[in-house]
């Protein structure tokens, strides 16, 4: 990664969202349930991860599961500003793209 800036924004801010009449307005976050175990926390926001990837994958062309790579996944993740996913999300994304054909 040569040449990357270096930005004093916070990793998790809200990206605009045009505005469209026939679009719902997002739902507000809300704060997961306590007490679940580890593991449940992590699946959680895996499959989050993966399901912003498979979108922003479609968005960009991509429908096929086989055209979407580790590398093009990880790529996209760089271009959403989302930290690099590991190979079970990758498989995941991939697995979302196939399903939501």
């Amino acid at each position: 990664m040569t040449g990357a800036a270096v930005t004093t924004e916070p990793r998790d801010r809200q990206l605009p969202m045009p505005f469209h009449p026939l679009l719902p307005t997002p739902l507000p976050k809300k704060r997961l349930p306590a007490g679940r175990p580890r593991e449940w926390y992590v699946s959680h926001n895996r499959r989050l991860k993966a399901m912003r990837l498979a979108i922003a994958l479609l968005d960009s062309g991509v429908y096929q599961p086989s055209s979407a790579n580790n590398r093009r996944i990880r790529i996209a993740a760089e271009r959403l500003d989302i930290h690099p996913p590991s190979d079970t999300t990758c498989r995941m994304v991939r697995a979302l793209i196939r399903y939501g054909r």
